[in-house]
């Protein structure tokens, strides 16, 4: 593909400069399933016939279903959020608390979006009790994503979405598809251990479950991770390739090293 596509969020881990090296070791498929599809940057980036795009968080997912039925009006609603008067640290965290009460399914999708690019470097996080905790992000003019989303809502005519937990999506597999696992990645050290994407986590027996699922999977699965000796090991027998990117959530440009991390290929079963 020539032009590359931008995911219409910020989002820790995505893998908007990797789609390259993640399409060259996706084998040709019919669908591709992603059970944690995050911001999309492999959806965006890659040409499939089908899609099926899943995510634990519910906000995330449910937003991503009103994009694709009524992108428009969405747009128009999501922008009245952009203008100066909301770029406010009370503003952001009277509207935070706003969407923390509301069971609105459409207005915590606006408010979603709003925070996405309002909040602190892009974070998705939630408190043990469920609410939205990502602080005011204190930028100039947060950028309203527009083409991005009208981008978006095209390509997810192809796709399904769906929220549930990742284990689900293996038995839902054809010979003829492909999965890109991308979890929430091992931690570095016990400090590092940024993985509530949603309020569930993603523990270490998930890390285990998911690479045994992979392995037994009829269906070829790439999978990202961390380069550690734990994936090493749970991943035996995969195909491995290590690289290094450069981590962009540290607040201070100087701690952006670049760290190991891994592809592991399992084959389709034959």
């Amino acid at each position: 593909m020539n032009k590359k596509n931008r995911a219409f969020l910020k989002w820790a881990g995505g893998k908007y400069t990797l789609t390259e090296q993640i399409n060259a070791r996706l084998p040709e498929a019919k669908r591709l399933i992603e059970p944690f599809v995050g911001a999309g940057s492999v959806f965006l980036n890659s040409n499939f016939e089908e899609y099926i795009l899943n995510d634990i968080n519910p906000d995330l997912i449910e937003m991503y279903k009103i994009i694709k039925r009524k992108p428009k009006q969405f747009i128009v609603d999501a922008k009245v959020y952009f203008q100066a008067e909301y770029n406010q640290e009370d503003v952001y965290y009277q509207l935070r608390e706003k969407f923390n009460k509301s069971d609105d399914v459409y207005l915590r999708s606006l408010l979603f979006l709003y925070m996405n690019r309002h909040g602190y470097n892009g974070l998705c996080r939630y408190n043990k009790s469920g609410g939205f905790n990502v602080p005011f992000g204190r930028y100039k003019q947060p950028y309203f994503p527009e083409n991005e989303l009208l981008f978006f809502a095209e390509k997810a005519k192809k796709a399904t979405f769906t929220c549930k937990p990742y284990q689900k999506l293996f038995l839902y597999l054809r010979d003829s598809d492909v999965l890109y696992c991308d979890p929430p990645y091992v931690p570095l050290s016990k400090s590092a251990s940024f993985t509530s994407y949603a309020t569930q986590g993603f523990s270490l027996d998930d890390q285990a479950q998911l690479a045994k699922l992979a392995r037994e999977s009829k269906a070829a699965v790439l999978l990202s991770n961390h380069d550690t000796t734990l994936t090493q090991e749970l991943y035996r027998g995969a195909t491995c390739d290590k690289f290094f990117v450069s981590r962009t959530i540290s607040s201070k440009s100087t701690d952006r090293k670049p760290v190991a991390e891994l592809f592991a290929f399992f084959p389709a079963k034959k």
